[in-house]
């Protein structure tokens, strides 16, 4: 069967999956002081980080409209499958559910299925590939949903933020954590909770130990690793994220693990230095 994968900008694509048709970007807009920034492949993560950093306000994302979503449904693939940033956290799966409604009104016989990815950046890279992988299988459409599905259910996200002013300033944290976090230089170690909230896993001071606290929840939480594909996203901090990886792979067995930058939207929550990972 013939196929396509949406994904919404804040899932990054590794440089096989830029150059494979089976997957296309939706993506998102970010605001910042008046200016307007696309998250594709224009997107420049250095100029971001400078914006942002010299700017005293916080930057706004908006998620694809119902209308894009239907742009990438029309096509000739038989299977159509989106994958979205948590629900919990942008209106971007709602978007793609309402353009999957509206297509369908002409084309009721479209096989469509929206993701929500309980995840973001990283998380969505790997559930991509999860239906790539479920494809080449020629698994049905349903068994893949299922498939897929569970395999969400299964998923752990972790993360480091240098800083959480974005988070809060976003309403994704209260405003106390956020400025306890930062007077203290405590570096929180957080995670993404079945349904896709953020939440804190562990606290230290420092962002090497936080790293190392992230290491251990990875290597705590990941079952059955040997047969798993690891993705490290990172905010212009490639040496830290090679460190990482290298913590990891010295304490488990994993089938591959992929390292890649973070897009707009993963940059501008993550911000400078900041490590997510997804397993």
């Amino acid at each position: 069967m013939s196929y396509k994968v949406v994904l919404d900008s804040c899932g990054e694509l590794t440089e096989r999956m830029k150059k494979d048709s089976h997957f296309e970007t939706a993506s998102l807009t970010i605001t910042l002081d008046g200016y307007s920034i696309v998250d594709d492949e224009t997107f420049d993560q250095l100029d971001f980080i400078e914006r942002s950093e010299a700017s005293p306000n916080c930057p706004k994302s908006s998620c694809p409209s119902p209308e894009r979503f239907m742009q990438a449904y029309d096509c000739e693939a038989e299977h159509v499958y989106a994958v979205t940033l948590s629900s919990e956290l942008s209106g971007s799966y709602n978007s793609a559910i309402l353009g999957k409604r509206l297509y369908q009104e002409e084309h009721p016989d479209k096989k469509i299925y929206v993701f929500d990815s309980k995840s973001a950046s990283v998380g969505e890279t790997l559930i991509a590939l999860k239906i790539e992988e479920c494809e080449k299988q020629n698994l049905s459409f349903e068994n893949i949903i299922k498939t897929v599905e569970s395999y969400i259910a299964s998923q752990n996200t972790f993360f480091v933020l240098e800083t959480l002013e974005t988070l809060r300033k976003n309403g994704r944290l209260s405003n106390l954590k956020a400025f306890v976090a930062t007077a203290l230089k405590i570096k929180p170690v957080m995670g993404a909770t079945p349904e896709g909230t953020i939440y804190q896993l562990d606290q230290t001071r420092g962002t090497n130990k936080a790293l190392v606290k992230l290491v251990d929840y990875v290597v705590l939480k990941a079952k059955n690793s040997e047969n798993k594909i690891l993705a490290i996203s990172h905010c212009n901090c490639p040496a830290r994220a090679q460190i990482v990886k290298d913590a990891i792979s010295a304490r488990m067995k994993l089938k591959e693990i992929l390292v890649l930058e973070t897009a707009g939207i993963s940059s501008m929550y993550a911000s400078n230095g900041g490590i997510i990972v997804a397993v």
